[in-house]
């Protein structure tokens, strides 16, 4: 059942609905929830949308797909070696503001996530989130 792919996608607004698309279909074959799929659907989006807003530049994002026996793996790389912000838990005073409309990404990937982080790469970065596998009914 191990299985990964890396998906580049372009450096523009488009790439979050094809990253919905990628990582539903990717989940689509194997045994698990709606929820884990939705799940997985947005903090990928949440991932790639970060990627695209806070990097310059018109080089692609990368997006990776690892299916695990235990769930799956996802990543979103970018030219930007600068780490997103602190995944592992909100710094004092970081609550997003309950009047706007953005600032919870992170949020939201911290969690509904089972764990998440950032890495360096030699080209830039990557931020990554796993979800355990959460069978139909």
């Amino acid at each position: 059942m191990p299985a990964s792919w890396r998906i580049a996608l372009p450096h523009s607004t488009a790439a979050v609905p094809m990253a919905r698309t990628l990582i539903r279909t990717a989940l689509a074959d194997i045994d698990t929830s709606a929820d884990t799929t939705d799940t997985a659907e947005l903090l990928t989006a949440e991932l790639v949308a970060n990627a695209v807003k806070h990097t310059d530049g018109d080089e692609p994002v990368e997006l990776v797909v690892e299916l695990l026996e235990t769930g799956c793996q996802v990543e979103v790389h970018d030219r930007d070696p600068a780490p997103p912000g602190d995944l592992s838990r909100p710094r004092p005073g970081s609550e997003p503001d309950p009047w706007q409309e953005h600032g919870r990404g992170l949020l939201l990937i911290r969690t509904l996530s089972s764990s998440c982080g950032h890495r360096t790469t030699p080209h830039g970065k990557a931020v990554w989130f796993t979800l355990p596998h959460q069978h139909r009914r």
